[in-house]
């Protein structure tokens, strides 16, 4: 399947994995790479120092093109966006704002920049900055949301820019990429879908929670925080929405309770005190299997349907 997307990055298949925090390390991002698609490190406010082992350790595991996540909310910001130029890191995905600030070191430096839009008029400045592509990501995601849905946003932001666009929020299968490409997207990105791949190094509760998840199983919580995130319904994640909603759990406290949340799910499936962060799409996700074998299956299936 050639689109810009493959030619742009050298890869076989046009998917991006998602560059989620505490969850995309070198093991689940190599196995992506190595599959055909772009794995991605998340930095997320990790610090630096392991960052870098990450970055030089996925070297060591792929030979094939890869990326690092920035959020640009997270306090070492800035040294990241340091790091990945020391680092020669090939591909940056950002997130949680606009990267402008760090655009002309990475353009300088070769690297090529994609960064994670939640609205035309971002797209655009994006374009504007010099961005080889941007992923239109739709509120169906996991973690921090916007509130438009893949459906509507991947093909006013295609209409709106030259540069190639890669359809995230709400994919799970053959059927969403082949969905996302009639919108005139040009790749994916997918986050969910590998949480339960053999090779993602989360918690086995966390696993087992997007393996067992219903379609009802999504719940947002955060909006009056400025900070929506959506994740698998649990205990803390209903008693966080019952407190916004009735006004038991100020906006500050509810900072305070989901402080270092999603690394009690992530490395220790502490269903009392962890945010299990989760895409909408979690209820069609029924197995653990291979990175390598999640994205043949899905592009098989897809390109049979376009084919059609």
């Amino acid at each position: 399947m050639k689109t810009r997307i493959t030619e742009l990055l050298g890869v076989k298949y046009p998917i991006l994995q998602g560059g989620m925090a505490w969850i995309a390390e070198s093991t689940l991002a190599s196995a992506v790479s190595n599959a055909g698609g772009v794995g991605i490190i998340a930095g997320g406010s990790a610090p630096i120092d392991y960052l870098r082992d990450q970055i030089r350790r996925c070297k060591e595991l792929t030979d094939k093109p890869f990326g690092v996540n920035i959020m640009l909310m997270s306090p070492n910001a800035e040294d990241l966006a340091q790091l990945v130029i020391d680092e020669k890191v090939p591909v940056i995905t950002t997130g949680a704002g606009n990267p402008g600030k760090f655009m002309e070191g990475w353009l300088n430096a070769g690297i090529k920049v994609i960064p994670v839009i939640p609205s035309v008029a971002l797209a655009k400045r994006m374009e504007r900055a010099g961005a080889a592509a941007v992923v239109a990501e739709g509120t169906e995601s996991g973690g921090h949301i916007g509130e438009n849905t893949t459906m509507c946003l991947v093909p006013q932001v295609v209409d709106a820019v030259d540069i190639p666009v890669i359809a995230a929020g709400g994919i799970a299968d053959g059927r969403g990429i082949a969905a996302s490409f009639m919108l005139g997207a040009e790749g994916v990105q997918l986050g969910t879908r590998f949480l339960a791949a053999e090779e993602c190094q989360i918690h086995p509760t966390y696993k087992q929670l997007v393996v067992d998840a219903k379609d009802t199983d999504s719940i947002v919580t955060g909006r009056y925080t400025g900070h929506p995130c959506r994740s698998v319904k649990t205990k803390f994640s209903k008693r966080l929405a019952s407190g916004e909603s009735n006004g038991t759990i100020t906006p500050e406290q509810f900072e305070e309770i989901t402080l270092g949340s999603l690394r009690k799910a992530v490395q220790d499936g502490n269903l009392d005190e962890g945010s299990f962060l989760c895409g909408a799409i979690a209820g069609m996700i029924n197995e653990v299997k291979p990175a390598k074998d999640i994205i043949e299956e899905m592009f098989a299936q897809a390109e049979k349907l376009l084919g059609r």
